[in-house]
């Protein structure tokens, strides 16, 4: 193998730079379906005569399924590879994207905006493939370019999509842009799945691909660890109860109260199966010691959960209103404002690798605290704007605080694959799974308080994901996993 296609090089298209490639751009083109409908919400309200309120539920809608969605994809990746269950996703992903695009009610709207929350969920089967294909020292980097990059797709949408509606609809005709343009970007990643099935592997040639012990529920190595890793479950149930009070008649009717008295039994007797079956996985370490050399710290994950909360969770949340706010704040055109607000995500481009890229140089522990405060800091600026302040500073803050938002993304999968190799894909749909139960409390708590003070609590919130830095520990020395003859194999993390 050449040197360039051993090392982490973005000119490179060979070896394990092929996958980097490979994988995301896979990302991107589910970000670019995934938030297709930003830039043209104004115009969706129009064309369906949606109330303010029902167009905010939109934006909940679309990251609610993403909840329960990443942590059975990462259940998926770790037992059967994140090639084949990456390329379901960019398949079947696209069908609820179609019926969103062609939909001539806001029953058929909300449910399809609720199913495209699978097509993202991808990204849990990448931070493994990056995991396998590069060595730890690298892992930031790679898993930072793979997130950022892909990341990107929310900004190419907002910026490619109102002009890919225009030239569609003078080609076929018709008067709604914002159909073709949604369709335009599911029939691409359909496409792209079976580029990705076709080049794309586990591993690279020889290496082992570790699969956890258990089929099925995560599982933990101390007594300690099951009782928190069952308290760090519950907001996403919590979260999902957000969203079905959202709509019930206490919030936009979509659904009555009866079905949303059943949503929320439902909720219950699944967290109650999941206390369970966790417990069913996990029963040895109530009656015997887990051996150190297979020991590792849940709460590691539990800290990265609540920096992800913050980080991710408020870039998803942003994203989906930024266009809007642009556009009410300064009287912009959609066209305009989706310019103008994807400036927000651009910033993926080189935060994320970033927040990856020093994180492998000068630590893990210490680059999320610095990240963690500038986002605080960038959050309650972002607070501050207003019809007064002139547009250029208000792109210039906008992206300045998107840049710690999205490298401390980058600073937190920069840990999440040093902790247990085989849990890899668990791990990160557990804490990708925060990140959407963030952004489905913050855009609660948009609809129901000014642009201003939705900022001021994501401020908030990462004031607490700081204090909890405190307690992660810097990944050091190596982690062992079991390879399928029973021998144990070591791998550097520090």
């Amino acid at each position: 193998m050449s040197d360039s296609a051993s090392k982490l090089n973005v000119m490179s298209f060979t070896g394990k730079n092929k996958i980097l490639h490979l994988g995301w751009i896979a990302f991107f083109l589910t970000f670019f379906m995934w938030f297709n409908h930003a830039p043209f919400l104004s115009a969706i309200g129009d064309t369906l005569n949606l109330t303010k309120d029902q167009v905010k539920t939109l934006l909940i809608l679309n990251v609610a399924l993403t909840i329960p969605a990443r942590v059975i994809i990462g259940m998926l990746t770790d037992n059967f590879g994140p090639r084949i269950v990456y390329s379901c996703i960019l398949f079947f992903g696209a069908i609820p994207c179609f019926t969103f695009a062609f939909a001539d009610n806001y029953t058929v709207l909300a449910v399809s905006r609720f199913l495209l929350g699978l097509v993202v969920e991808g990204f849990v089967g990448g931070i493994r493939l990056m995991s396998e294909w590069f060595p730890a020292n690298d892992h930031g980097a790679a898993e930072g370019v793979y997130g950022g990059w892909g990341n990107f797709g929310s900004a190419a949408g907002a910026m490619l999509l109102p002009t890919i509606g225009i030239i569609l609809i003078s080609i076929f005709g018709g008067d709604e842009s914002w159909r073709y343009a949604c369709a335009f970007s599911g029939v691409i990643s359909m496409l792209y799945s079976f580029i990705f099935y076709k080049m794309v592997r586990n591993t690279p040639k020889g290496a082992t691909y570790f699969k956890p012990k258990k089929l099925g529920a995560m599982t933990v190595t101390s007594k300690g660890d099951f009782w928190l890793m069952m308290v760090f479950k519950l907001p996403m149930y919590l979260a999902l109860a957000l969203l079905a009070w959202k709509l019930s008649p206490n919030g936009v009717s979509l659904l009555s109260s009866t079905a949303v008295n059943i949503i929320y039994i439902g909720l219950a007797v699944l967290y109650v199966y999941e206390f369970i079956s966790s417990y069913r996985a996990n029963n040895e370490v109530f009656t015997s010691e887990v051996p150190e050399v297979h020991r590792y710290q849940f709460k590691q994950v539990a800290i990265l959960n609540i920096l992800y909360f913050a980080t991710f969770g408020s870039e998803l949340a942003v994203v989906s209103m930024l266009p809007l706010f642009f556009q009410e704040t300064f009287g912009l055109s959609v066209v305009v404002a989706g310019l103008v607000a994807s400036s927000y995500a651009f910033m993926n481009l080189m935060s994320r690798p970033g927040g990856g890229i020093l994180s492998d140089k000068f630590g893990r522990k210490k680059v999320l605290m610095i990240l963690t405060a500038g986002l605080a800091v960038g959050y309650f600026a972002m607070g501050m704007v207003n019809s007064s302040w002139p547009l250029v500073l208000a792109v210039v803050v906008a992206m300045s605080c998107s840049f710690f938002v999205q490298a401390g993304e980058g600073a937190v999968f920069a840990v999440i694959p040093l902790i247990k190799r085989s849990l890899t894909g668990q791990f990160a749909g557990m804490t990708g799974a925060y990140g959407n139960v963030g952004a489905v409390v913050y855009l609660t708590v948009l609809s129901m308080v000014s642009y201003q003070v939705f900022f001021f609590v994501i401020a908030a919130t990462a004031v607490v994901g700081f204090a909890t830095l405190f307690f992660l520990e810097e990944p050091s020395g190596k982690i062992v996993e079991v390879m399928p003859d029973g021998t144990l194999a070591e791998i550097q993390v520090g």
